[in-house]
This record gives structure tokens, C-alpha cells and sequence, in this order.
């Protein structure tokens, strides 16, 4: 299940023309890296949540040859994370599923994931940013960027089971709601990944790192 309704105000005005899953990679769409990514892992049948600008997205999937199964769940207005994944479990026959954000490019292995039920993928934690080392005032040393070890973050890939659904709002994000529940019950897991590739894509900044490196990790 991929997450694609949001209408991407970050990377205006190139979304205020195409949705967000369009918006080109190295010349390829969002949504075309992602669907390659996913059959790299045996996943032969996607639905994807869709809202903004829902039929250019459905438009372009429909003249290009993806080999794989696709359908739409078309929100009318925004459900979050949360009512996106119930009303697309309509049409879900398996007992588990993943969900990708729509703007997560990665080379995350979904295999690993698939291990523990109710889990997130986590990544460490990174920062864009120079990190100092400090002695009372004085600086002792700087570093450039980083990620921040034992410190972990949602990489917006998740494995669910199927009984998730009953639980999920009708409108609302997963992350606010049934996530803090299952934590406090100890029904949810995490399967942690170092040195992995990975890149929400939320600034021009960020289409133009990805695209320095996406053909090493979607291959």
C-alpha cells in the first residue's frame, strides 16, 4: 500500500501542477521508483491511496507498463495515514501488508521487516546539520552531519496485520492513534536498519540529493 494523497505543499509550485508521486526522480516519477522497489521484493499487487490531482496519477500508471497489479483507493477529502490504510483494508485478502509513505525512497530490505508483526522499519537518526562537541563555552570539536547512534526514527515503512484495521480511525493518522496504543500494550515492533540508503523527499534539496544517488539504490 503506498500513501499518496498528499498534496505535497513543500515542493510548490511543481506540485501545484502535478501530484506529488510525479515529481521526477532523475527524470522518473516518485511512484515509478517506488513500484520498481517493491517488485524487487516479490510484491506483485500495490494499492495506492490517492486524493490530490488522483487522476494524473491513475492517467500515467495506466499508459506505462509496470508488470505489476494496480489499485486506486481515491480519498475524497484527507483521511491521514490512519483512515488512508482502513479504507484501502477493503480490498486487502492476505492476513499482512506493507505501507510506504509516497515520498520514502530507500533500499530498505523488506524481507527483514516482514520478520515481526505490527512493525516499523527504523532508521538512525540524522541530522542535516553540524554537530559540536563542547567543554564549558568552548567548542572542542566540530563534525559535519551524521546519524546519531542509538537514536531511532519512523522510516515510513510499516508491516501490518490484517487485524490492525478494526482499530484504525475512519479519520486520523496511524501514527497518533493506533501506534501509541499498541506501544503502551507491547503489540508493536520495530526491525532497526543501519547503513541503509534512505530519503523522504519534502524539499528541492532533497530531489536533488536523491537523485545523485537513486540508481544505487533502486536498481
Amino acid at each position: 500500500m503506498i500513501l499518496a494523497g498528499g498534496r505535497g505543499k513543500r515542493l510548490r509550485p511543481i506540485t501545484d501542477y502535478v501530484p506529488k508521486p510525479l515529481v521526477p526522480i532523475k527524470n522518473i516519477p516518485i511512484i515509478e521508483w517506488q513500484i520498481k522497489y517493491l517488485k524487487n521484493f516479490g510484491i506483485d499487487e500495490i494499492i495506492i491511496c490517492t486524493g490530490y490531482k488522483q487522476e494524473t496519477i491513475e492517467n500515467h500508471l495506466d499508459v506505462k507498463k509496470t508488470g505489476i497489479k494496480i489499485k486506486f483507493s481515491v480519498e475524497k477529502s484527507p483521511l491521514g495515514t490512519g483512515g488512508a490504510i482502513k479504507k484501502a483494508g477493503n480490498m486487502i485478502d492476505e492476513e499482512s501488508f506493507f505501507v510506504i509513505n509516497g515520498d520514502i525512497l530507500t533500499n530498505i530490505d523488506l524481507n527483514q521487516l516482514a520478520k515481526k508483526p505490527n512493525a516499523i522499519a527504523a532508521i538512525e537518526l540524522r541530522t542535516n546539520f553540524g554537530i559540536l562537541e563542547t567543554s564549558s563555552d568552548k567548542i572542542t570539536k566540530f563534525r559535519e552531519k551524521k546519524d546519531i547512534s542509538d537514536s531511532w526514527m519512523n522510516a515510513g515503512i510499516y508491516y501490518l496485520e490484517k487485524g490492525i484495521l478494526k482499530d484504525l480511525p475512519s479519520k486520523g493518522d496511524i501514527e497518533k492513534t493506533v501506534f501509541p496504543d499498541y506501544a503502551k500494550k507491547g503489540k508493536l515492533y520495530t526491525v532497526k536498519f543501519k547503513n541503509v540508503k534512505w530519503y523522504s523527499i519534502d524539499s528541492f534539496k532533497d530531489m536533488e540529493e536523491c537523485s545523485l544517488e537513486i540508481e544505487k539504490i533502486i536498481k
